[in-house]
């Protein structure tokens, strides 16, 4: 059970709800305009339904998804409620260290539960190709039975249909004893099949005409690329093989398909052979079956949609210039509509958990800590801003967005700050008396106790006071990760809908330094002194830890601040994640080996 494949199944869900929703709309609109809309244009908005519903797979949403599920390691879908005290070892490099408390939320949903969805879904697709694969076995035998058409009157009425149709490619003809009706198969090496028993009646139960009916229409099939059409729409039923609103809309649009083909065929014929033609398909309803085989277009079809072609042929008038106008303009609005919804969709199926990187500078710098590391799945991201270059280690973790957990309560304080919830003269917060799992809870707080403690209680009284609309616009103001607040206000940010990248931790800590969010300066100094963890003549450290528990276990750690130096000022943001033991001090004990490793803090 991977992290991006439960976020994968989550968005796809939501995405098979939107579609739902514009099919019924699409078949709504279509009913109610069905006295303007032509055959072709109905089908033709079925086309573009056809590629809503390839939005989600298109490889722009899926690229991010795709990285991310390579490099996931451990479950994270929890709930945010089941608060459980533990407390992570504090790092042991400097005396003066902040303790690295951290609370745990319970997953209360089974991890198993995406990763059950995730196979079924699998299976169920394994399952149609297999369908898919067993047709094609089966017409490849057909293929190889058949025998090119010998019978050359009917060969003439074949040439002669492709003239009428300015057709100048020779598709070829062949005869078999194992169809019911006519078929055309093939995209780049289109060939027609017709059954033997059309061509062995011919002159004596079927006339020329029937049969240059049936040529005309397996024509237009391909006139109208009707087999890369059924390509697209077999790739959609295997993929959308649950969706019964899917399934509904394939059904329509190869009813459709078939009308659209009936009326093109009656657009060149003479009005006196419409009668003809709609006797062809009566005459003939027993033997024109629907052909078993998906990626075939064909004459045939069952009752009930004989029925409603021969119906659709006996009301066919052909369209004048005022008909086709109201037919374009109904289509060109619905198109619009429809169209409309891809940045929707799009956005729902995007992955929105990997940040978007485009870096303004050449100095740009991968560098190998693996050993450092170890056995951490994890990233490190490093600025030095008087050089404006960066280093980074593990580029594709440090691009994934995850839950900032403690990190977050230096933004919390700044928005505290900003809001007046406290003041860089008085930041003290009454403990309520309730007695928490830390001894360094149970007090009165100010702003660089509860920063140094991680005091859960006094940033969710911050939150609390400045309610989730102020809080969801301070995230837009200053660009936080994902900007997503969902559940409980009190832990947003432990494990849950709130995700930010280290790359985005530390543009975040360049824009604090320089106050770039265009927020009082007092303010911004009060939260960079809460955030001071030594100093010396040589450096001063300022940083917060991070850990991310879920059922009791240490998934995340996060080490994120910044190193002033004699020369310079380096940002630094470092995550380490696993099935356990991962916490924000093991972070943090990663990021002094790096820094001995760079000369920063020796």
């Amino acid at each position: 059970m991977l992290e991006p494949l439960a976020g994968f199944m989550v968005r796809f869900g939501i995405c098979n709800l939107i579609l739902s929703g514009i099919i019924g709309l699409l078949f709504g609109i279509k009913w109610l305009f069905r006295g303007f809309l032509s055959n072709r244009m109905q089908y033709n908005l079925c086309l573009i339904l056809l590629g809503l519903l390839t939005v989600p797979f298109l490889p722009f949403s899926l690229n991010s998804y795709l990285s991310g599920m390579e490099q996931a390691v451990f479950p994270i879908l929890p709930s945010t409620s089941g608060i459980d005290s533990a407390v992570s070892q504090p790092l042991t490099h400097t005396t003066d260290w902040m303790n690295d408390f951290a609370l745990s939320v319970n997953d209360q949903i089974s991890p198993t539960i995406s990763l059950l969805f995730f196979g079924i879904w699998i299976l169920g697709i394994l399952f149609m190709v297999f369908l898919l694969f067993r047709s094609a076995i089966q017409l490849h035998r057909i293929e190889q039975s058949a025998l090119s058409l010998q019978n050359p009157l009917i060969y003439r009425l074949y040439e002669e249909c492709l003239h009428k149709l300015n057709i100048s490619k020779e598709i070829p003809v062949y005869s078999t004893a194992f169809l019911k009706s006519p078929m055309i198969v093939g995209f780049w090496r289109p060939r027609i099949y017709l059954p033997i028993h059309l061509i062995s009646d011919h002159n004596t139960v079927i006339r020329n005409d029937d049969i240059r009916y049936m040529l005309l229409h397996e024509l237009q099939h391909y006139k109208h690329k009707d087999s890369l059409i059924g390509c697209l729409m077999n790739l959609v039923s295997i993929v959308y093989w649950f969706h019964p609103f899917v399934w509904f809309a394939l059904k329509e649009m190869r009813n459709e398909r078939e009308l659209a083909c009936d009326a093109s065929v009656l657009q060149i014929l003479d009005e006196k052979d419409y009668i003809d033609y709609g006797n062809t398909l009566l005459n003939f309803a027993e033997k024109l079956a629907c052909t078993p085989f998906p990626f075939t277009s064909g004459l045939g079809g069952n009752r009930k949609q004989m029925k409603r072609r021969i119906l659709n042929i006996a009301s066919y008038q052909r369209p004048d210039r005022i008909r086709r106008l109201k037919s374009t303009l109904v289509f060109i609005l619905t198109s619009v509509l429809l169209i409309g919804f891809v940045p929707f969709i799009f956005t729902t199926a995007a992955d929105d958990d990997r940040y978007q990187w485009n870096p303004d500078t050449e100095n740009l710098i991968y560098s190998d800590h693996s050993e450092i590391f170890g056995d951490y799945n994890g990233s490190f991201v490093l600025y030095n801003s008087k050089e404006n270059s960066w280093n980074i280690y593990n580029k594709e973790q440090a691009l994934q967005r995850l839950a900032p957990d403690s990190t977050y309560k230096i933004y919390c304080a700044l928005f505290g700050l900003e809001e007046g919830t406290i003041s860089p003269e008085n930041t003290s917060i009454k403990w309520n008396g309730e007695t928490y799992p830390f001894a360094e809870w149970n007090q009165d707080q100010t702003l660089a106790s509860a920063m140094a403690s991680s005091v859960n209680w006094y940033f969710q009284t911050i939150d609390k006071k400045l309610e989730k609309e102020r809080i969801t616009s301070y995230l837009e103001q200053i660009n936080y990760g994902n900007k997503r607040i969902t559940g409980d206000l009190s832990s947003y940010w432990m494990e849950s809908a709130l995700k930010i990248s280290p790359v985005e931790q530390v543009e975040l800590l360049i824009d604090l330094y320089n106050n770039n969010f265009d927020f009082s300066i007092e303010n911004i100094t009060a939260v960079k002194n809460a955030l001071c963890i030594s100093s010396s003549d040589t450096y001063a450290l300022y940083g917060k830890t991070g850990t991310g528990r879920v059922n009791e276990k240490d998934i995340s750690g996060w080490f994120i601040g910044y190193v002033e130096t004699t020369d310079t000022t380096y940002f630094f943001a470092t995550n380490i994640r696993a099935n356990t033991n991962a916490t924000g001090s093991h972070a943090a004990e990663i990021t002094f080996d790096i820094f001995k490793n760079l000369n920063i803090i020796t």
